[in-house]
């Protein structure tokens, strides 16, 4: 036993734990993992292990009984679909189209897929059929049933209880993430300790012994654990309490910095794609953080704690933020400052009283509104919001280091504050991305093409998705168009050009204007309809590009050569761009009608670049204009599989003797450096 505690005491042992430790987790991350369904799958069985039920769907994610993967159905209600009472466990078998989730196809966008796959999910199911083949027989279950429906599909009891997010609506999500406080909403150490100091002092009143009290809390927290999935947080918590319960008990003295490390190594070990998961970063790195730190912080009142916690919190996670979120707002220190006592001492014990308490929901239903005000005026403070070009992982590196010294500094009582405040000026000097480029953004079936250089960003369309899945919130502003934007260091649209009013040009247009900074609109000639009308109401500079009007933006001079005619896309703003010596033509959805007149009306000259019209339609791109202006590089943005057929053979045929063809439904997104030649 001496021995033990010797080699248990030594800094060294623990070093070589994690590094053995990390070692087995990447060989294991390497394994390749395939699904056994695939896109010809009609029907799986499995049990129910999470159910989620709204108005407009059931949403059930079932764990396969013939592989160790997991299927996410979705069952859309209508009028003419039964409401199965489906519970946790239940044995089922559904019937429906099996399809892959799609890889992000944008850089620096978040990526569905891989997501899923992190999780064990390789197919997502739209269920046409649900059979219940054996209804839930275990006890555990039982139990875990009982209390989702005591949470009645409350948001927020669903998310402090549960830990899960679904309800909570995106653009809430979004708010949270903006002001730097959506950690408080996801199940971690903080609430862990709380439920556990809860539990330890409940025991205490009832006169428990110390090392019962600990053996009761670890029971409860690991059923608490099973109830909530054991997500990387939460089993972070868990395990931290129940091996600082066994450090304590049999008198090991083992520091905590190197329990933290016994923690982490269980964790990668239990499930080693938690490494690829941003959760477990945020979750890990603070946590350890908080321990070395832990001296420094026990110093001072309850706000002088706080304050502290929170701004040691918001330094260590800043390189995580910009890395994943290309944005940082200065005021978290104080939202958290405000939000973290509301959430930890009112809205997560209250979460547990009403649990069991369910009259006292509509006191925690004003609450939750209360906190979700508080959130959306905070982020209005858009001000001290900062966007970021994404770093490079060596600076990320550096500042880490830096982050130490400024740790030890604090620590030896040495005066080091100023080090994040020049890494922060450094990383704005030096991350700003001074190339030029053409960036065609893969979005479907439609057209938003991005042109940047220095300080100017021309966004040419939006895109527009009339059916996307409501059940993820997915829309192209949200999920492509502003998080690629911000990973580019870029913050505002000099001009918004948009061809014609179609909606898979301009849909997404009122999202962009509501969502981000956008200096001058430009519409195209002829008839205003009801998406345009929409836009002038919504944003205060909005123009019509007439023909021959013309706009310079740093290198970029944009010139509008199409006139009115009759029909939408016969009106489609034509664009002759010069950037430096590279001549660009980038013709919407106009279609032979205004090549035609284009021809003759001017003396094109020689293209390095066409923007194929109307998504390589037959009703665009005409052999005369072709040969008129030999295209060197030809780009069709166009949805994969799309209901039109685009693009058309023959305009493929046509093309391909002129110019190399870059397609977004083939190569996705579309980047074009550009330099003086």
């Amino acid at each position: 036993m001496l021995k033990l505690r010797k080699i248990l005491l030594l800094d060294t042992t623990y070093i070589i734990l994690l590094l053995i430790v990390f070692v087995i987790t990447l060989l294991r991350l390497n394994i390749k993992r395939t699904s056994i369904y695939n896109n010809k799958t009609k029907s799986v069985n499995g049990n129910i292990t999470e159910i989620i039920k709204t108005n407009e769907y059931i949403k059930i994610k079932i764990k396969s009984n013939k592989s160790n993967e997991y299927i996410l159905g979705y069952y859309y209600l209508t009028n003419n679909k039964t409401y199965y009472n489906l519970k946790l466990n239940d044995y089922i078998k559904i019937y429906g189209i099996f399809n892959k989730p799609k890889n992000s196809t944008t850089k620096n966008t978040f990526d569905y897929k891989k997501n899923l796959e992190n999780n064990n999910i390789y197919y997502i199911v739209q269920i046409n059929k649900i059979k219940i083949l054996k209804q839930n027989n275990n006890l555990f279950y039982h139990i875990k049933q009982f209390i989702i429906n005591r949470l009645n599909n409350n948001k927020y009891l669903y998310c402090f209880i549960l830990g899960n997010k679904d309800l909570i609506s995106q653009d809430m999500k979004k708010i949270y993430q903006n002001i730097g406080i959506s950690h408080l909403f996801a199940i971690s150490g903080m609430h862990i300790s709380l439920l556990s100091s809860l539990i330890q002092k409940l025991l205490k009143k009832l006169k428990i012994e110390e090392n019962k009290r600990y053996f009761i809390t670890i029971i409860i927290l690991s059923l608490y654990g099973l109830i909530t999935g054991f997500s990387a947080s939460v089993l972070r918590g868990i395990l931290f309490y129940i091996v600082f319960s066994i450090n304590r008990i049999f008198y090991f003295y083992i520091k905590n910095y190197n329990l933290f490390i016994i923690v982490l190594c269980i964790s990668i070990l239990y499930n080693p794609k938690f490494l690829l998961m941003i959760s477990f970063y945020y979750s890990f790195i603070i946590s350890i953080s908080l321990i070395i730190m832990s001296e420094y912080l026990s110093k001072g009142n309850y706000i002088i704690k706080l304050l502290k916690t929170s701004f040691i919190s918001f330094i260590i996670s800043l390189p995580i933020s910009i890395y994943n979120f290309y944005q940082i707002n200065i005021l978290s220190i104080l939202f958290n400052l405000i939000c973290v006592p509301i959430v930890s001492i009112i809205i997560f014990p209250l979460s547990l009283i009403c649990t069991i308490f369910s009259f006292l929901i509509p006191l925690y239903n004003i609450l939750t509104n209360l906190l979700e005000l508080i959130a959306t005026l905070f982020n209005k403070l858009s001000i001290f919001t900062f966007i970021i070009y994404k770093p490079n992982i060596f600076i990320i590196i550096i500042y880490y280091i830096l982050i130490i010294i400024l740790f030890i500094g604090i620590n030896r009582k040495q005066n080091k504050l100023y080090i994040p405040i020049i890494i922060l000026i450094i990383i704005n000097i030096l991350y700003k991305n001074n190339n030029s480029y053409i960036e065609v953004l893969d979005v479907g079936q439609g057209d938003s093409i991005l042109l940047h250089s220095n300080s100017c960003n021309i966004l040419i369309d939006t895109g527009g998705k009339k059916n996307y899945n409501k059940t993820n919130n997915y829309n192209i502003t949200n999920n492509i168009t502003i998080p690629y934007l911000k990973s580019q260091g870029i913050n505002k649209i000099n001009y918004l050009l948009l061809s014609h009013g179609d909606y898979d040009h301009l849909g997404e247009a009122i999202n962009l204007i509501n969502n981000f900074k956008i200096k001058k609109i430009y519409i195209n000639m002829g008839n205003i309809n009801y998406l345009e009308k929409k836009i002038i109401k919504n944003h205060n500079n909005v123009k019509t590009f007439k023909q021959n009007d013309q706009i310079i933006c740093d290198n970029f001079t944009i010139v509008q050569i199409n006139k009115e005619f009759n029909e939408e896309n016969d009106s489609s703003s034509i664009y002759y761009i010069q950037f430096n010596k590279i001549k660009m033509l980038f013709m919407g959805d106009a279609s032979i009608k205004s090549e035609e007149y284009i021809i003759k009306k001017y003396n094109l000259p020689k293209i390095d670049i066409l923007k194929v019209g109307h998504h390589g339609s037959d009703t665009s791109t005409s052999i005369s204009l072709i040969k008129t202006i030999k295209p060197k590089i030809c780009l069709i943005s166009v949805g994969k599989d799309n209901k039109y057929g685009h693009p058309k053979k023959e305009v493929l045929n046509k093309i391909k003797k002129y110019c190399k063809i870059y397609r977004t439904d083939l190569d996705g997104t579309i980047e074009i450096k550009l330099n003086d030649n």
